[in-house]
């Protein structure tokens, strides 16, 4: 069973509440997995980026939401009670409660819609009398933030892609050298350089220090290949390897590699690094190799130990 929606989780938050007292976020929690009958490895479950918890961050966000609504309040970091506002809406006995059931109180309302200095509400994010406006998803606001940075980033590394495949062999000769560079290993673009040989296919044959201070070398090979590069090219390079006296190689692609060039490369004695396209365009991103940042968000949340009073 996958993890409900966030919005699923504002009726059974609000009703783990119904007794009045106040309780602590993490009672509230295993309430609601009793409830939803969410298991401990679905508990466990991380969002695509791997830095929270889903389960933990849409309880989170149903707190939030129903807390800016008015329907239950925290005195004290970490617990929250209902309020008399929420105990009067679960004694309506909604069928559920979403953004639409939210709508009708104010302080929700200003909390979702920007407000000018006048009063003035601004252009509408939901329209009550509208079929889309509830705009059920399964993610919570910080998941569709990672989701959508998440397709940001996978158009960017096809972009990217496509880019070095039109570039000319010289070009892309440079790109892998500078690629590397910034990686960590080498010394400096002309020391590189020097040590690159040009072939006639656009590919490259080299070595590189594997530090600054070249107490190693690493062997080079790229191919600009559409097709799959299979174990007769691995075995080549690795003979080269052998020929060079080098133990350390790094085969780079454009297109990907065959499952035998793969399985290969993990029985033998030498280290060979395979980079295909994908991972090629992937570590462009991650270290700024053609590409320029646009803009850049700080998300952040209560430091919970500045509040705590000595």
């Amino acid at each position: 069973m996958a993890i409900p929606g966030f919005q699923e989780f504002m009726l059974p938050v609000l009703t783990s509440l119904k007794d009045e007292k106040e309780h602590h976020k993490r009672e509230i929690k295993e309430f609601v997995s009793q409830l939803l009958k969410i298991s401990e490895d679905e508990k466990s479950e991380k969002s695509q980026n791997g830095k929270h918890f889903v389960y933990s961050n849409r309880v989170g966000w149903a707190l939030t939401y129903l807390k800016h609504a008015g329907l239950l309040d925290s005195k004290k970091i970490g617990f929250y009670f209902i309020t008399d506002e929420g105990m009067k809406a679960l004694r309506s006995k909604p069928e559920k409660i979403n953004r639409i059931f939210l709508l009708q109180y104010p302080s929700f309302v200003k909390f979702i819609h920007p407000i000018t200095e006048d009063g003035t509400v601004l252009e509408k994010i939901y329209d009550r009398d509208k079929s889309n406006v509830d705009l059920i998803t399964k993610d919570d606001p910080q998941e569709m933030i990672d989701n959508g940075y998440q397709i940001i980033l996978s158009g960017l590394y096809k972009e990217i892609l496509e880019k070095v495949k039109s570039c000319t062999p010289r070009f892309f000769e440079v790109l892998v050298v500078e690629l590397l560079l910034k990686m960590g290993y080498g010394g400096s673009i002309k020391d590189a350089g020097k040590a690159i040989g040009q072939s006639g296919d656009g590919g490259i044959d080299g070595i590189i220090k594997e530090d600054k201070l070249g107490l190693d070398i690493i062997y080079i090979q790229a191919k600009r290949w559409e097709g799959s590069v299979g174990r007769p090219e691995i075995q080549k390079f690795v003979g080269s390897l052998v020929g060079n006296h080098a133990n350390k190689g790094v085969f780079i692609t454009t297109s990907f590699f065959s499952k035998d060039a793969i399985d290969f490369v993990k029985t033998i004695q030498h280290k060979v690094i395979l980079i295909d396209g994908d991972t090629l365009s992937q570590y462009m991103v991650d270290y700024d190799l053609g590409v320029t940042k646009v803009i850049s968000y700080d998300i952040k949340r209560i430091d919970s130990d500045y509040f705590v009073e000595e």
